[in-house]
Parts: C-alpha cells; structure tokens; sequence
C-alpha cells in the first residue's frame, strides 16, 4: 500500500492512496497542472487514479476536482450533501462520473470508511482506508476529535493527520479576532498538542508512519509541530509500543515522497 500527499494546506490539499498499480486521491485543492506535475514528481502515473472522494467542500479541497476528473475521465465520489454543495463548483461532469456515496465505498480495490468530523462546513469526514495488508488514517479539517474518530482510527498502519496550528502562536498572530475564534472553535481546525494527544490513543504496536498535514502557514511552523508531536509522544507509552514509527511533515506545495508501507 502507497501513499503521500500532493499538497497540504490553506492554499490546496490532495493525498494519494494506493496498492499495487491502483490509485485514487482524498480531494484536489490545487489546479490539474500542479496535481500532474506533482503525481509525476512522485513516479505515479495520472492513468493509474480511479477516482477523487471527496472529504468536504471547502475550496482548498475542490479547486480541481472538476478539471481533473474530465481530463482523466475518472469518477467523483461524495455524500449527497456535498454533492449539492460541490456540484456548482466542480463544472459539468458525465452522469457516470458523479457517484454518491454514504458510509463506505470500494473505491481502486480498497475499502474507504467515511468517519464524520467537526468542521464548518456541510458534511465532513476523515477516512480509513483498508487495503490487502494495511490500513491508513486520514483526518484533517477538524474542531475537536470527534467520537467516531476516535473509535474508528484507532491501531491504522499510516496516518495522515492535521496538525494545523499551535496555539499559542494562533492568539498571539496577526490574525483578526473572528478567525482566531473560527481555528480555536470545535468546529475549526486541530491543533498540535489535540493531534498529538490523539495519537497517544490510536498508535498501536503495527504503525509505521505519520505524516502531519494541513499546517498552517501563518501560525504553525514545521519544527513547531514536529517538536510538540514528538515531546507528547515521547511522553506516553508509544516510544516503548511502536519501535517502528517515523513522523514527518507533509510540505506545503510540492509532494511528499510517496510511502510504501511494509518497507
């Protein structure tokens, strides 16, 4: 199983998840020559995607749902809600193309786990993903760790997580008073410490990497979230439980190497 991120953050978010020569990817917030170039930074060909699902509808995860998904001719997949909400966005699209789904879809051969999350927006979900061998956890764009996330993320092989802001630097920036209470609130986004805190839970003796995604630019750096991770971490009984674990930071514009798992 195969993953990495396209891009992370305010200004565009795009994961890839895969086995063998099989692929989809978890939203397309950057435009299709980004996203090409970008896949093919990382070896994969754009032939290989089977879909986009879609995480919810904010712009940094949709900007080019629609443009890629007719230059690939691939399907699109999301709730009803967020198809009410990402239709107008996302520009004419074949009927085969625009696929609704509920709670979990097959999705490249493997099995995706909708997992709803805390966020201000119209429906938004993290997902586990089931492969052959391995699972893997994506959750970003939430207030709070929700119950269902919780329950759901617990002993996954591969995380890609939000670890958007730490947050003294949020309420001591140059933000406006309203947005620092929209990224503080529960319905906004998590912020270091919450994610490391999460961590603690779900990390089981079988993990293998985590990615942080989704950081900030203006109130989070990547050795800030790393730093805060790792003390947390360094903390709690994970050092002695998962021996294997590797945490890294997903960058902002071009991709992360692609992670094999099991190697």
């Amino acid at each position: 199983m195969h993953l990495a991120t396209l891009a992370s953050g305010s200004s565009g978010n795009s994961i890839l998840i895969g086995q063998d020569k099989r692929s989809f990817l978890v939203d397309c917030g950057i435009p299709v020559k980004q996203t090409l170039a970008n896949l093919a930074m990382i070896n994969v060909a754009a032939q290989d995607l089977e879909g986009i699902i879609i995480t919810h509808e904010h712009v940094d995860h949709i900007r080019g749902v629609g443009a890629l998904a007719r230059r690939l001719k691939i399907p699109v997949y999301a709730t009803a809600g967020l198809w009410e909400e990402i239709e107008p966005k996302v520009g004419i699209l074949k009927p085969e193309q625009k696929v609704v789904i509920t709670k979990e879809v097959n999705l490249a051969g493997m099995q995706v786990r909708l997992i709803p999350t805390s966020h201000d927006s119209r429906e938004s979900y993290a997902l586990k993903v089931l492969g052959k061998n391995y699972t893997v956890g994506i959750a970003t764009d939430s207030g709070i760790i929700t119950e269902e996330m919780h329950k759901n993320l617990q002993g996954c092989d591969a995380y890609i997580v939000e670890a958007n802001h730490d947050q003294e630097k949020l309420w001591q920036g140059r933000y406006p008073w309203y947005l620092k209470k929209r990224i503080d609130s529960i319905w906004g986004h998590l912020n270091n410490t919450q994610l490391a805190e999460a961590l603690t839970d779900w990390l089981g003796e079988n993990a293998q990497k985590v990615v942080l995604a989704h950081l900030s630019e203006e109130n989070n750096t990547p050795e800030l979230a790393l730093t805060t991770v790792l003390r947390i971490l360094k903390a709690s009984s994970v050092r002695k439980r998962c021996p294997r674990l590797k945490i890294r930071v997903a960058p902002r514009h071009v991709p992360h190497e692609l992670i094999q798992l099991g190697e």
